[in-house]
């Protein structure tokens, strides 16, 4: 389930959302966050505030455009909804040795063609599993564009011009937690770069550090950044490994197994 492009540039996908129907439980403290998923009312002087707005479409085209499927969840007002991941809408672009970079929310009638070019393309569809029409695209992006904000799909824009898709989203809130130790705000990312011509080139490497610092820098209270790339996509682990990600464990996930990869904000300088 954790798609990854056949290359070194390639990336993550999510983590299986199937329930196993096991009564797994965490062993974390419910923030505030997480009791107002579930109802509770947030502690007094906690305001709920609305979740940006997409930007303007980039001005360049795409080539191409996937991402693996993430389980249903269910749907909220995203006007009611805190937000979860420290508003990835608002995060600026940085400069990279690849070019200047920004994450660009996902806009589905503008982004569905070339997401699903990139989920047809035979190296992505190996491990995201997303190949078909632009209705298989649309269904795995919806559960998130409609959720509560813990996952966020996202273009990656390089020099203005689209060519990576991203999930940005709350591994602790996510059923991965159900097979690691989990953190609170711990947040995962599952990524696969569209164009031929980016993959083998050392990009990959360069953009997961480049977001990874985003994360960090965006989200005070996250300390790790994680992933979980299937094992048998090689390139991709090693691309984890070159961006200051450090091997965890194994994991037996319900339909793959997988390398835990973790960033962690404290080695942040020495990796």
């Amino acid at each position: 389930m954790a798609p990854a492009d056949a290359h070194t540039d390639a990336g993550t996908g999510p983590a299986p959302q199937a329930d196993t129907g096991a009564e797994d439980t965490l062993d974390l403290e419910l923030s505030e966050e997480i009791l107002a998923l579930f109802g509770e009312d947030p502690p007094a002087g906690e305001a709920m505030r609305p979740l940006p707005g997409a930007p303007a479409s980039p001005a360049s085209s795409v080539p191409g455009g996937a991402g693996p499927a993430a389980g249903t969840r269910p749907a909220t007002s995203r006007a009611t909804v805190s937000d979860l991941l420290d508003h990835p809408a608002d995060w600026r672009p940085v400069t990279t040795p690849a070019g200047v970079f920004q994450l660009v929310p996902v806009r589905l009638e503008r982004d569905l063609a070339v997401l699903t070019r990139w989920m047809n393309d035979p190296a992505v569809a190996a491990f995201w599993e997303l190949a078909g029409p632009e209705a298989v695209t649309a269904a795995h992006l919806r559960p998130q564009l409609e959720g509560d904000g813990r996952s966020v799909p996202c273009l990656g824009v390089l020099a203005g011009i689209p060519m990576s898709y991203w999930e940005i989203y709350r591994a602790d809130l996510d059923p991965l937690a159900r097979h690691y130790p989990a953190r609170p705000q711990d947040t995962g990312i599952h990524l696969l770069i569209g164009g031929v011509h980016n993959r083998g080139q050392g990009v990959g490497t360069t953009l997961l550090r480049a977001v990874a610092d985003l994360v960090l820098d965006n989200r005070p209270r996250c300390a790790r950044v994680v992933a979980e790339p299937d094992l048998r996509n090689t390139p991709s682990v090693s691309a984890f490994l070159s961006a200051g990600f450090r091997f965890s464990a194994e994991l037996e996930l319900p339909d793959k197994r997988a390398a835990l990869m973790v960033r962690d904000r404290i080695h942040r300088a020495q990796l």
